[in-house]
């Protein structure tokens, strides 16, 4: 039985994980990376879209950010979409496709986006320490029911504690590489 409860804290930790990669993605870090846009929805037909379901987006160097859209008349939606996001970025629209700039990042700025990593991986900690507990509870449920023994809840707990403790080491692992990705000049 408590194979699935160890499955499932498998499983929720590796989606907090990826949650943390994708709110980190969205953090501008002074680099031209097209996962800058990942949240961006343009107004396609009527259709709120994606704008990465309607355009290629590229990083030809590494500060700028070329959006070629794959029908030539959505060109001024996906420049509008562009700034509506809020972004911080002003877009350029060749007639063929929508190029932004990326300006350098102050300090004062990397300031803010390190506070803001950071948070991004105290909520992703936040979610592992809940998912260890949720299971920590289960196995004591499965435990009164007598589905475990002593020694087994014990051996269970302790798995899931060194699970929960890899996991938040791969977390600021993460957050670490980022903080230092946005620092650098």
């Amino acid at each position: 039985m408590s194979i699935d409860v160890q499955q499932v804290l498998d499983e929720k930790s590796a989606k907090s994980i990826a949650a943390l990669k994708e709110n980190l993605n969205t953090v501008r870090a002074g680099r031209a990376n097209p996962a800058l846009l990942d949240k961006v929805t343009v107004d396609y037909y009527g259709t709120p879209t994606p704008l990465k379901n309607i355009a290629n987006i590229t990083a030809p160097d590494p500060r700028s950010i070329l959006v070629s859209p794959f029908d030539p008349k959505s060109l001024s939606s996906v420049e509008k979409a562009i700034n509506v996001a809020n972004l911080g970025i002003n877009p350029t629209n060749d007639g063929k496709a929508v190029r932004l700039s990326i300006p350098p990042v102050t300090e004062e700025r990397r300031k803010e986006l390190t506070k803001l990593v950071r948070k991004y991986g105290e909520e992703a900690k936040v979610a592992v320490r809940n998912e260890r507990r949720d299971a920590n509870e289960e196995l004591k449920k499965q435990e009164k029911a007598g589905e475990l023994t002593e020694d087994d809840l014990k051996n269970e707990l302790d798995e899931v504690q060194k699970k929960a403790d890899k996991s938040i080491k791969e977390i600021d692992a993460i957050v670490a590489e980022k903080e230092k990705e946005i620092m650098e000049v």
